[in-house]
């Protein structure tokens, strides 16, 4: 019964993804998962923790094709939810014997997800990121290489390549002086509309700029809302020039401790593809 459930939702979001045009998007975030979810309600389950595994896959895959570009965020969440499902099945199996103990055992984990329910229910959720490079060139030729504004990259960190995290595919703007605007624009794709991120120079010093982000209708901020990034540079200690971005970006997702250290990871890995977008090197 669970596989021809699974095989009828399958049909219903092939047929959706289809008929909205996306179908080069069809075979990945449908056919695909629903497979995986199809073969693996079909075999069988010879532990509990095996049972928990294989029906937290099928919900995790079936959430994936019902979000189409939301199955990033499938894919972020999966070890906590796996983490979540397994260590509920261990207490349960631990210390459900017990009446007193299973009428309690699921409060402390319920108060545990209600982080971000409201928001002022969320832990630190303004964070900031900062990446270094050592770069050839002096300290004096670094405001004209900026003054050209940054260029898009195909190439980009592994991190991203591998989650298929969208970069800007065409950049407008130049220039340092205060009230100067570059904007950086996604193309939209299976991912969702691309929007854009309009940034202005608020502050120019003889070795650090600083932008306030305007507008952020980008995809990527369902995941992460950009506040202002810093550009300073000075002279390297062997030479050539320290160059070094801060960007300071709420998070958009909890809980704190699990996407805290990941979304950090992210916007470390974003910052590096600025930097490799300004050429420098």
């Amino acid at each position: 019964m669970l596989a021809a459930i699974i095989l009828f939702f399958g049909v219903v979001f092939f047929w959706a993804t289809v008929r909205s045009g996306r179908t080069n998007s069809a075979l990945l975030f449908v056919v695909l998962p629903i497979a995986v979810a199809f073969g693996l309600a079909l075999s069988p389950g010879k532990s509990t923790h095996g049972r928990v595994f294989r029906l937290t896959t099928i919900s995790l895959l079936l959430a994936a094709v019902a979000l189409h570009e939301g199955a990033i965020c499938v894919v972020l969440a999966a070890p906590l939810v796996y983490a979540v499902a397994h260590g509920i099945t261990g207490l349960v199996r631990r210390f459900g014997g017990n009446p007193a103990l299973r009428v309690l055992l699921p409060i402390p984990l319920l108060l545990t997800g209600v982080e971000g329910v409201q928001p002022e229910w969320r832990v630190n959720p303004d964070q900031s990121v900062r990446v270094t490079r050592d770069i050839v060139a002096g300290p004096a030729a670094l405001p004209a290489l900026l003054t050209a504004g940054p260029q898009p990259q195909d190439a980009r960190p592994l991190v991203l390549s591998l989650l298929g995290v969208p970069v800007p595919e065409h950049v407008h703007g130049s220039g340092l002086a205060v009230g100067d605007r570059w904007m950086f624009g996604y193309h939209g794709s299976s991912h969702g509309p691309g929007g854009q991120i309009v940034t202005e120079v608020i502050a120019a010093g003889p070795q650090e700029i600083t932008f306030a982000v305007l507008e952020d209708s980008s995809i990527t901020g369902r995941w992460v809302g950009l506040r202002d990034a810093t550009l300073s540079w000075r002279a390297g200690e062997g030479g050539g020039t320290e160059v070094t971005l801060r960007i300071d970006y709420r998070r958009g997702l909890d809980p704190s401790w699990y996407f805290g250290p990941l979304q950090d990871r992210l916007m470390h890995a974003g910052a590096e593809h600025f930097l490799d977008m300004l050429s420098l090197s």
